[in-house]
């Protein structure tokens, strides 16, 4: 970790609608101690994501601060990205939300208590963070998982619009979400997500099961140029963990009974028809092909000493 973030810098603070619906006292909370504690503070609570975009393009010396959940983290990084600003400041974080959309800012080391999430932003230190950047831009802070886990999903097209839909209209869901089924709190490389529909009728029920064969996704799988998994052989699952001193881990799991194979690698490429796959919280395709590369300290969050 680097030096302490200074407290002389002036905080841009960018509150989340939904955060201040959720929990107003944690904001309340948050702004108090930033405020006792900052030279100069600038509140935001942008109701659309054009409101954020301009915040964060005219925010000057301010360093940013965020205050609310998972998917709030996620959109100002992809934002900051997008517009090739993440390198110009380091992050800062306060979580606010039902604990399992704060898995990410537990797996990044953030406190869950707004006082001491305040109190890092302050007197914290910056962390060096890589980054999964794909062949489009895209960008995967915690995980990607391609096609998806044994459950039955929805419509990931569908689900991709939604995401992209409007900014209350998916802090309501959110919040119906966490209010009424609450998920366990565990480690992000562990947390299974949402299964994406295999293209083809492949899968539970799908061609290969009506045909004897094993369920999966036909894809070719390299990781620095090794071929890890061929059109040959069906693949149940990739998944890569969050990157970290410039390798990400890859998973690579067949249908039962076939095995695993795990390998760290920089670059990873996956051809197939028609797949889909989820980059943190978000749904995309189907493609036929897509490269991520890791982007060794491409942005730097501050955490408490």
């Amino acid at each position: 970790m680097s030096a302490p973030a200074s407290a002389e810098r002036p905080l841009l603070v960018v509150i989340d609608p939904l955060a201040r619906t959720m929990d107003g006292e944690s904001v309340r909370i948050a702004k108090d101690v930033l405020r006792a504690g900052a030279s100069s503070l600038k509140i935001c609570i942008p109701e659309s994501r054009e409101e954020l975009e301009w915040a964060l393009a005219h925010r000057g010396r301010r360093r940013p601060v965020v205050v609310g959940d998972d998917q709030a983290l996620l959109r100002t990084v992809r934002i900051l990205h997008r517009e090739r600003m993440l390198e110009e400041a380091a992050l800062s974080l306060v979580p606010v939300g039902q604990r399992p959309t704060l898995t990410l800012a537990r797996a990044l080391g953030v406190p869950l208590s707004a006082v001491a999430a305040a109190r890092a932003v302050l007197d914290g230190a910056e962390r060096a963070l890589d980054l999964l950047v794909d062949d489009c831009d895209g960008i995967v802070v915690g995980a990607l998982q391609i096609p998806g886990g044994p459950e039955g999903g929805g419509d990931s097209g569908t689900a991709a619009q939604q995401t992209e839909g409007h900014w209350l209209g998916r802090g309501a869901r959110t919040l119906v979400r966490a209010l009424t089924a609450p998920l366990p709190s565990l480690p992000l490389p562990s947390l299974p997500l949402p299964s994406l529909p295999l293209p083809g009728g492949r899968g539970p029920g799908g061609a290969d099961a009506k045909n004897g064969g094993a369920a999966g996704h036909r894809l070719r799988v390299e990781a620095d140029g090794v071929v890890l998994a061929d059109l040959d052989q069906p693949v149940h699952e990739v998944s890569v963990r969050a990157p970290a001193d410039g390798l990400a881990e890859v998973l690579v799991r067949h249908p039962e009974g076939h095995g695993s194979l795990r390998i760290h690698a920089q670059v990873l490429t996956v051809s197939g028809r028609d797949f889909r796959y989820r980059a943190d919280e978000s749904e995309a395709g189907p493609v036929h092909r897509r490269t991520w590369t890791v982007q060794p300290r491409a942005w730097r969050l501050t955490v408490p000493r």
